[in-house]
């Protein structure tokens, strides 16, 4: 699946993000996965995740999408039918999903069941449950998210020290800072930048800490072509952008 994000001029381009819980969308706050509550946001009134997906959607004008399967990271139990849901309604979305995929097995059993909505799914593979470096290869089309909590690396495979094996998308996901509204981790951001170059055409994507415009031009500058937002967009502090200036299709 080729990339489908075009850098805006001065800001990194927005990938809404929803995190699913119990069949939810909860808001995410510096990873502490026991405390999420549902969402409550100024777009949308409740937390289904079709409702939240479209408000956030259509505020960022973007047409990608980012789930973090909470329940499937954390206990392995898929919420298949959430994510069936989110497919079949938003036909024209490619949906970013992170379900805690330890091998390229868990990618394929999961292609198989979606059928041909499969071609709109990008599998990210979280440093925090890969279990092989292998599936990195063995799945075209992934993404990688090199997540850190509180400045250690979540890394049981070691994939943040092998670079020649990451794919063309990486993402720098730093979940302290996720829903704290402390600022983007622009120096481990730069940092992998520095070692993702090798690659013709790399996409680098932040997540965690965005508050405004002003942090999502610091994060370009940075390098990020995107950021994955989810509180700045809840609380408002993110305007609404015209299709033109996301990029994306």
């Amino acid at each position: 699946m080729p990339n489908t994000l075009n850098t805006p001029t001065a800001h990194a381009a927005l990938i809404p993000v929803i995190d699913l819980m119990q069949g939810a969308a909860v808001h995410a706050v510096r990873g502490q996965r026991s405390t999420y509550q549902p969402v409550q946001s100024v777009l949308c009134s409740g937390s289904a995740p079709l409702t939240v997906a479209r408000a956030m959607l259509a505020h960022c004008a973007a047409t990608q999408l980012y789930v973090a399967d909470l329940d499937a990271i954390t206990t392995g139990a898929l919420q298949f039918d959430t994510l069936r849901l989110l497919m079949d309604a938003l036909p024209t979305v490619q949906l970013w999903l992170d379900a805690g995929f330890a091998n390229a097995q868990d990618v394929l059993t999961l292609r198989d069941r979606l059928g041909p909505a499969a071609e709109r799914l990008v599998p990210v593979f979280g440093s925090e449950t890969l279990a092989s470096l292998e599936a990195l290869a063995a799945v075209p089309g992934c993404a990688l998210s090199l997540d850190r909590r509180d400045g250690q690396r979540l890394d049981p495979s070691g994939v943040w020290d092998a670079p020649a094996l990451w794919p063309q998308r990486v993402i720098v996901m730093t979940l302290e800072r996720v829903g704290a509204h402390s600022g983007p981790d622009l120096q481990t951001l730069q940092q992998v930048r520095s070692l993702h170059q090798y690659r013709p055409d790399p996409c680098l994507v932040g997540a965690g800490g965005v508050r405004s415009l002003d942090d999502l031009a610091s994060a370009h500058r940075a390098g990020a072509q995107a950021w994955l937002v989810a509180s700045a967009l809840h609380n408002g502090s993110l305007p609404a952008r015209k299709a033109a200036h996301n990029g994306g299709g």
